[in-house]
């Protein structure tokens, strides 16, 4: 954990608060990287965030951290691909789920096109869609990491939501 300028300006309460954030959000954050980038990555880009919460400690808002957490992660990861390659958008599925049930070569196909038709929608779409199915966050959580109003975030999700639709039924091919 980073110290701030003045060690002692840290109180057990601080540090306490701190650790309990580590501990309960994590793995969320490690996950969050790994969605969107290569994987190797994940854990160091998450513990940039957390030093950048341990450093911001005051502004981070105790009724919402994990929000804030997720916004700082979208800061994150825009400044790593300005610095690196692009981190395209990974698999969709966390794990090797078929979805297309006992048929693995129509679900790879099936994940293939669902990747082709987020990845044909705008950036902040396809954030604000992965956001909602990948991290469940919608509402008032939703509007925090976006730093807009709760109807703005609604009226996003939907239109985001909307946008998916006509690329998926553009790109269905089987």
């Amino acid at each position: 954990m980073p110290e701030p300028a003045d060690a002692s300006s840290t109180t057990s309460a601080e540090t306490a608060w701190f650790t309990d954030v580590v501990r309960e959000h994590s793995t969320a954050l490690v996950r969050y990287f790994a969605r969107r980038g290569p994987r190797q990555d994940a854990e160091d880009l998450a513990a940039e965030v957390f030093a950048t919460a341990w450093r911001r400690r005051a502004d981070v808002p105790r009724e919402a951290v994990l929000p804030w957490l997720y916004r700082t992660a979208g800061f994150t990861l825009a400044n790593g691909r300005r610095k690196h390659v692009d981190l395209p958008v990974d698999e969709v599925p966390e794990t090797g789920s078929v979805r297309i049930e006992h048929d693995p070569e129509l679900s790879a196909l099936f994940d293939a096109e669902l990747r082709g038709a987020l990845e044909s929608v705008g950036e902040r779409d396809r954030r604000i869609l992965l956001l909602h199915a990948w991290e469940g966050l919608d509402g008032q959580e939703l509007a925090e990491v976006l730093g807009i109003s709760r109807s703005g975030a609604d009226a996003a999700l939907s239109r985001a939501r909307k946008r998916l639709r006509e690329a998926w039924g553009e790109r269905l091919s089987f």
